[in-house]
């Protein structure tokens, strides 16, 4: 248990005390951590085992790379493919069928649909290969791709960029959950010169409307930010309040992730530097400060050598593992084998549990018919019954 006594710092003191801290405190106690980082860890790590105790999630998923033409071009991302590269993916209806009874053998219990923004905006070969499928939009056949995973016992977490309400809408009766990252909440990263001067789907301002749609269809909606691609740490402050707010107006965010930056080749920002460690940590531990109950995550395999680390900033959840698909958007980085996984935690008095696309505390959210089928998997807790997933 923490004490006044180990801090001299009155914002920090604020957090021990359970009080909310303003946006101006949280970026003093930032700018503290860059010399006292070990208290903030500390401060960070108390407050996870408070609202979270001793269990860190994932979920066991497949990969579902639909189609991975989109209309924007992000100056960091290589997973949108052109339509004469070999990375292209545009999964026809047996393609999900297959890869749902293979990721159902394996007992994952996520199928992540994700495709590009809007393909069919901007190339014919997307409205050729929609209409060839029997479809008028990404949408729409991402509904009907839902509806042929749950089928096969997998859950759906749909994660397709800006799609409308009227889409969401349709997508709620099949996906347990949905995903959007915010990225960032500043106007200046839509520059000339930066991230997502190209991307017009990035601008905050769409991005804060869909999470309000989501909010107002009771989506369970996972969210979070990048760091490393040129913000500062007001903006990074500013976005992990963006989402606080839109938290605190809905009650629907059920995950916050936390992505640090990693250059690839054959994009604009490949001489970028990597996101330095020990800074992404303090970005974890002021999040972690800033939303003390929410789920934090991290993606694991992007910090291949230490994400072990993590666990003692703040964070709660690994995300989506899978044992039969890539993680497409970073292809580079595979993801640790769960039994690692399982390990890394155990040594640091940590419990490994799986959960649904959709986290405990939001099952409630969901549809009664989606319900009834997670109730055939869970444990007493909403977890995925160990002996399912192990």
């Amino acid at each position: 248990m923490l004490s006044r006594l180990e801090f001299d710092f009155e914002p920090l003191n604020k957090v021990l005390d359970g009080k909310e801290v303003t946006k101006d405190e949280a970026h003093e106690i930032f700018l503290h951590s860059e010399y006292n980082s070990e208290k903030i860890f500390k401060m960070a790590s108390n407050l996870r085992d408070q609202h979270k105790g001793k269990v860190i999630s994932f979920s066991k998923k497949a990969f579902f790379n639909i189609v991975n033409l989109c209309r924007d071009t992000c100056s960091y991302c290589t997973y949108k493919a052109e339509v004469d590269e070999s990375k292209l993916s545009m999964m026809n209806i047996d393609d999900v069928k297959n890869l749902a009874k293979s990721a159902a053998k394996l007992r994952c219990v996520e199928a992540l649909l994700v495709t590009g923004e809007s393909p069919e905006q901007k190339y014919d070969e997307a409205s050729k290969w929609l209409r060839k499928n029997g479809f008028s939009s990404t949408g729409e056949y991402l509904a009907h791709c839902s509806e042929l995973v749950l089928a096969e016992g997998l859950f759906p977490h749909t994660n397709a960029g800006n799609l409308n309400k009227s889409e969401m809408n349709d997508l709620k009766k099949t996906n347990v959950s949905m995903g959007l990252m915010l990225e960032n909440s500043s106007q200046r990263l839509l520059e000339k010169g930066m991230p997502h001067h190209d991307a017009p789907s990035k601008d905050p301002r769409a991005r804060i409307q869909i999470l309000k749609n989501a909010g107002e269809l009771k989506i369970p909606m996972t969210t979070g930010i990048l760091v490393g691609i040129g913000e500062n740490e007001r903006e990074i402050i500013d976005s992990l309040f963006t989402i606080k707010t839109l938290h605190e107006q809905f009650e629907n965010i059920q995950e916050v992730i936390l992505q640090n930056f990693e250059p690839k080749q054959d994009t604009r920002m490949k001489d970028h530097p990597s996101t330095p460690q020990q800074y992404f940590k303090r970005i974890v531990a002021i999040a972690r400060i800033i939303l003390p109950e929410m789920n934090i995550q991290i993606p694991p395999n992007l910090s291949p050598d230490n994400y072990n680390d993590f666990l003692d900033v703040g964070i709660n959840d690994w995300g989506g593992i899978s044992p039969i698909t890539v993680d497409y958007v970073n292809p580079e980085f595979a993801w640790p084998q769960i039994n690692t996984l399982e390990n890394k935690c155990a040594e640091q008095s940590f419990e490994l549990k799986a959960r649904f696309p959709v986290y405990p505390k939001f099952i409630k959210m969901i549809n009664p018919n989606l319900k009834k089928k997670i109730e055939k998997l869970s444990d007493n807790e909403n977890y995925v019954r160990r002996e399912f997933w192990r």
